[in-house]
């Protein structure tokens, strides 16, 4: 018996309120892969992930991993195909403070669907919702592919007509994006006629921010005299930097320097001096350019 079903009624018959959920600054934290869960949600067009559900916090008979989407059809929240597969969208939006909760919804809700059924509304998070940190294995790995378009939506079938028409737009629109090999959560992608590269940082934003001042304090915090950081912006409770670099490099380029400055960073986390002034100036100068997603 659910919760709902549970639930008490006052002494006039009427059902409590149920509390909204409450807002979480940092959703994913506990999930492994807490990095790469902001770039799901936050910055990557076309992705997919595996899930593997814990058994015994999700209704019998539900399949032992689910399937991670960046977006999907109609922006769907979920979609539960004919095959029985599960697909949950990261980025069809939040109702409420709570990303986990409410991709814990989505997914909830796609298991109690009928096969072949696309979920187009979810009902609202609230207090009692369960989060993806209870219904997710911790100890599964959280893995990341990163794709050239949603032909992952079709899943091998033939598709003609409008849905072919259709899928080709959706295709048009995606941003370029690779993964940068030997570092993790690091993404090269091409917005018009620019080329960046994203790091999600997967220290707290105040721990980040200070060991960021540190390196742009001493002038580390580029990629090199060429590549130069822009900034950076708070996703998720974490921080991303953004580097802009050569319009026309290829992502493999980049991998040397950005394992360097993932070294340099992890010094500079590990210490545990006071900011100087000068290191203090610089996380002031951060601050006034970052920029919060969602």
């Amino acid at each position: 018996m659910g919760k709902a079903s549970r639930r008490k009624k006052d002494t006039q018959g009427r059902t409590p309120k149920v509390a909204p959920a409450p807002y979480v600054a940092r959703p994913f934290e506990g999930l492994p892969g807490e990095p790469d869960w902001v770039a799901a949600y936050e910055i990557l067009p076309a992705a997919t992930a595996t899930l593997t559900l814990k058994a015994d916090a999700v209704p019998e008979g539900s399949p032992e991993t689910v399937t991670l989407a960046s977006v999907l059809p109609m922006a769907w929240p979920a979609l539960r195909r004919q095959t029985g597969e599960v697909l949950i969208a990261s980025q069809s939006g939040s109702s409420s403070g709570d990303p986990s909760r409410d991709l814990a919804q989505a997914l909830l809700t796609a298991l109690a669907a009928e096969p072949g059924a696309p979920i187009q509304q979810l009902p609202r998070s609230t207090a009692e919702t369960p989060r993806l940190q209870e219904l997710i294995e911790a100890d599964a790995p959280f893995e990341i592919t990163v794709h050239e378009g949603f032909d992952f939506w079709v899943d091998g079938q033939e598709v003609t007509g409008e849905a072919a028409a259709s899928l080709e737009r959706a295709n048009e629109s995606v941003v370029p994006t690779v993964a940068i090999a030997g570092t993790p959560s690091t993404y090269w992608c091409r917005i018009g006629d620019r080329t960046y590269i994203r790091h999600v940082l997967a220290d707290d934003e105040d721990t980040a921010t200070a060991a960021l001042a540190r390196l742009q304090a001493k002038g580390e915090a580029n990629l090199d005299e060429e590549r130069r950081l822009l900034g950076a912006f708070r996703a998720g409770g974490l921080l991303v930097p953004v580097w802009e670099v050569a319009p026309d490099s290829d992502p493999s380029e980049h991998e040397s320097a950005v394992a360097d400055f993932a070294a340099r960073y992890a010094t500079a986390v590990a210490s545990t001096d006071e900011l100087t002034a000068e290191e203090r100036r610089a996380r002031s100068g951060l601050l006034s350019r970052q920029v919060t997603l969602r």
